[in-house]
Order: C-alpha cells, then structure tokens, then sequence
C-alpha cells in the first residue's frame, strides 16, 4: 500500500549468494528501511508502492529489466527523479562494459559504486540518494500547495466577477420593475381602454427586458464543462446586455464591429469569464464619457502557422496603462486599481486564452494625446493546435500607440 512510511526505502535486487541479506542488514543497521526483491520485476512492483532508492547488481540487470524499468521512470512526474544504484563487477574498461552502459542509459539517474564498496561509502552513498529523493517529495508537495492556492485564487476570482455582475443585473432590473410599476398605476386611472392598451404594451416590453437580462445571466452561471462549438459574438452581445445599464449611466458609447463571427471549438463559462473582464476593465478606464469598441473577425494567426481561428478586439479611449505595468500585466496581484482591484482578473483570462491554446496581446499609450488600450485576444477554431499565449505587451514606436488606440 503506497503511503508516506514507504516514501524513503530502498528497494533491493542483488540476486548473487547472500548479498541481498547483508545488505540489507547493513542498511537496517544505519537506520534505512530496505525491502528485498529477487528479481527487478519484483522490485518494480515494489517501487509502485513507494520507494526513495534502488540498489541494484548488474548481474540481475536483463535487457527485458532495463525495458520494464525505463517505462516507468518516463512515466516519473516532473518532480521525479527517481536515484538507482547500479552495483558493478570490478575490472577495466571494455567494449562489453561499453555496450551495458549504452544498455543502461534509459534508466535516468544511475550511480555506478565498483564491488567490493566500503561499508562508510556504500552507506554515504544511499544516504545521498535518500536525501535527493526526500528533496522531490518536497518539490512534489510544494506543486501540489501551488495548484491548490492557485485554484483558491480563480473561484475566489470568480466571486469577483460574480459579484460585478450581480451589481451591474440589479441596477439593470430595478430600471424596467420601477417603469412597471409605474405603468400600473397608469393603468388603474386609465380613462380609456385604448390608454390603458397602451400602458399594457410599454410594460410588456419591459417585462421581456428583464427576462432577456435574467436568460443572459443563466447563460453565465450554467456553464458546460466540456468544449463545444460557441460564437464568441453571442457571448460579447451577452456581456454588452448585462452591462447595458453602467454603460448608459457612464454615457460611455460603444462601437461594434463583428466579421463573419464562426463558431469555434472551446468553453464557453471560461470564454464569458474572460469577455467580462476585459469589458469590465475598459469600463473602469473609461470611467465617464469615452468610447468602447469592440471587433471580431475570422483570421488567421501567421507567427503560428497560419492557425485559423477568430480574433476578438476590446478598444477604449480610456487612461491608459503605463509601460511599467503593462511588462508584468499579465502576473498575478498586477493591477491599474489599486483601491479596487486585486489584480486577478488578467492573470486568470490569459490562463483561459493559454488553456484553449490561443494568444494574448495588448497595446496600451498613456500619453494625453493619444490615450487608450487595446486588448487583442486570438483563439483558434479547434484546441488541438497545442499552442501556448503569448502575453506580448511591447509597442516599439508612437505610430503604434496612436494605432493601437484609435478606437
């Protein structure tokens, strides 16, 4: 059974007369838990179970082994490298002692220590290989401490986005229920049947508006897990009405521009996660006044092989985002909002672009004249592709600065 009192064994295979024993009493003197094998398949099954070394006499070491073995230690983690000690017979150097070195390669980290060894070396020796193992299980448990905040960190993230959009889904219902409730009154003192038809139409109008609101926000909150074909256009319509009522009240005006949107393979919760937050964050440049542009067009990604996909464009004449920023925009806790924000938001979106194997780019001036950002986000028509982001935030002249915000 695999468990932490494994972790640091040493699994033995020395096949020839008593070596086995006295080894491992050797071991057990200085304190190491050993476990004997008679064959290195018997030991591999050991090693499934938890093991920090492998001593192993060349002898026992058949091509069929060195097949067995190299499998499972391709199969190692990242964190893993597993330490074999390969017990050689003494003498010079030849071409059979050539072709089991060849042989042997694909074992990974081998130790060679020359028979007869001394007990102090042979003991050095192990102790070594147990503590570079112990050093792995420490990397191993610092990954796994990693993904566990980092996860932590997207939901509490989420929250984030959750709660921005719960503000801007009442103010956006409250407007249409209080225009409902005051057609109601009108209704009731109504003088005629034609007047009061007309009441009726204008708050059935603002009734479909709140369901429409209600059937955009279902759509965020009931997200498939699994990729499928999604038009990115549908879901920015679907963020642009969920901030409809902060976009009219901020009088910011919004532009947009979608070219032949064709659907692609992704997921679409992570995708409107993503759309949110760069809508969000232009928003919260522009502050009052301004314009938001936003464009989707079919294309293809040429730096990397012409990868055929969709490129969506979220522009505004906002304040800007300065050069020290912008070099480590896309790292966790980076923020332009100090007093609001936590700086996730981006870190988090360019994980999503990175996992659906598309692009990232952005190109930002915070000079008076030419002031605003452009987030630029590609994401190919089907993930197989196997690309990672590519979070470039360089922009080489002025020319491309006014280009970049000309929104």
């Amino acid at each position: 059974m695999t468990g932490p009192e494994n972790e640091l064994r040493v699994l033995v295979v020395a096949p020839t007369g008593r070596d086995s024993v006295l080894i491992c009493n050797l071991l057990a003197g200085n304190g190491i838990a050993c476990v004997h094998s008679a064959t290195p398949e018997m030991a591999l099954a050991e090693f499934g179970m938890g093991a920090g070394a492998l001593i192993l006499a060349e002898e026992a070491l058949s091509l069929s082994a060195i097949s067995q073995w190299a499998a499972r230690i391709l199969e190692q983690p990242s964190w893993s490298d597993f330490p074999l000690i390969l017990l050689t017979a003494s003498g010079g150097v030849d071409e059979e002692n050539r072709r089991r070195m060849r042989a042997r390669q694909p074992l990974g980290n081998i130790v060679l220590l020359e028979r007869p060894v001394r007990p102090e070396t042979f003991i050095s020796t192990i102790r070594a290989a147990l503590r570079s193992r112990e050093r792995q299980y420490q990397v191993r448990e610092f990954i796994a401490t990693s993904r566990a905040a980092e996860e932590a960190i997207r939901r509490s993230e989420k929250l984030v986005v959750a709660s921005r959009l719960a503000a801007s889904i009442s103010h956006e219902i409250n407007n249409p229920l209080a225009s409902v409730t005051n057609l109601l009154y009108l209704i009731g003192i109504s003088h005629s049947l034609d007047e009061a038809k007309q009441h009726q139409e204008i708050a059935a109008n603002e009734l479909a508006r709140v369901s429409e609101i209600v059937t955009q926000s279902l759509r965020f909150y009931r997200q498939q897990t699994k990729p499928a074909l999604v038009r990115i256009c549908d879901i920015v319509d679907s963020a642009l009405t969920m901030y409809q009522a902060r976009l009219v009240n901020a009088e910011i005006v919004t532009e947009k521009e979608f070219r032949n949107c064709s659907p692609i393979v992704a997921r679409e919760g992570e995708l409107r996660q993503v759309i949110l937050n760069l809508i969000g964050n232009s928003m919260d440049a522009l502050g009052h006044g301004g314009k938001l542009k936003i464009r989707i067009s079919n294309t293809r990604e040429f730096r990397n092989g012409a990868r055929a996909g969709v490129r969506l464009t979220v522009a505004d004449s906002g304040s800007g985002i300065s050069p020290a920023v912008r070099k480590t925009l896309f790292e966790p806790f980076v923020t332009t909002k100090p007093l609001t924000g936590v700086g996730l938001g981006l870190w988090i979106s360019s994980e999503i672009v990175r996992r659906h194997s598309g692009t990232i780019q952005v190109k930002s001036s915070a000079l008076s004249k030419s002031k605003g950002t452009v987030f630029s986000v590609f994401l190919p028509a089907n993930q197989t592709d196997g690309h990672q982001s590519i979070a470039d935030t360089s922009m080489t002249s002025d020319r491309q600065r006014a280009d970049a915000v000309s929104v």
